[in-house]
């Protein structure tokens, strides 16, 4: 089975634009959807960050990261779906790793796996989080489980078989078991 997110080469994405609104009075539980509305027309990404604005207010700063082909369809959903009177822009490049996508088959389902190259070397992995979710409710047991479990099916997977199979960083030269640094 074939996953395609776009990211099948390491490269820098030009053209990208960081959108953001800071707002003290637009009720928390509009977030997901204004985020979903976003999405569905095309952002790369959206998130929120708590902030305090003038006289101590508690907001959220919203941050939508687009393709400039995108800006006006952004500009239209906040608008029409927040409380916000303007909008800041940042023009940004964007680098992203090579992305492939493998399976592995746990007890309680299938998760695709993600993995992430730079300049040809591994240097992330991560089971899908939807996949994960799934089998855990499916399963009927813990989300970290089945997280656990997909990356150690994945790790011996990539070793032919091996148990104790690490991936490696890129560009160290004493190659030490990925997420050891510094003797930790």
């Amino acid at each position: 089975m074939a996953f395609d997110h776009g990211h099948r080469e390491e490269h820098v994405d030009d053209g990208m634009i960081m959108i953001q609104a800071n707002l003290d009075d637009m009720s928390p539980e509009w977030c997901g959807h204004v985020a979903d509305l976003l999405f569905e027309a095309g952002a790369n990404d959206v998130f929120w960050i708590p902030i305090y604005m003038k006289k101590g207010r508690p907001g959220v700063m919203l941050n939508v990261l687009v393709h400039s082909t995108r800006l006006e369809a952004m500009e239209d959903i906040i608008f029409a779906e927040t409380t916000s009177f303007g909008l800041r822009y940042t023009s940004v490049a964007c680098h992203r790793l090579e992305r492939r996508f493998d399976e592995v088959h746990t007890p309680w389902g299938t998760v695709r796996v993600k993995t992430g190259y730079h300049g040809g070397r591994l240097v992330e992995y991560a089971p899908e989080y939807e996949d994960c979710r799934r089998a855990a409710r499916n399963g009927g047991v813990p989300l970290k489980m089945v997280y656990e479990e997909a990356r150690r099916l994945w790790r011996m997977k990539e070793a032919g078989g091996a148990e104790r199979f690490e991936p490696q960083l890129a560009g160290e030269d004493k190659n030490p078991p990925f997420g050891r640094r510094n003797g930790n």
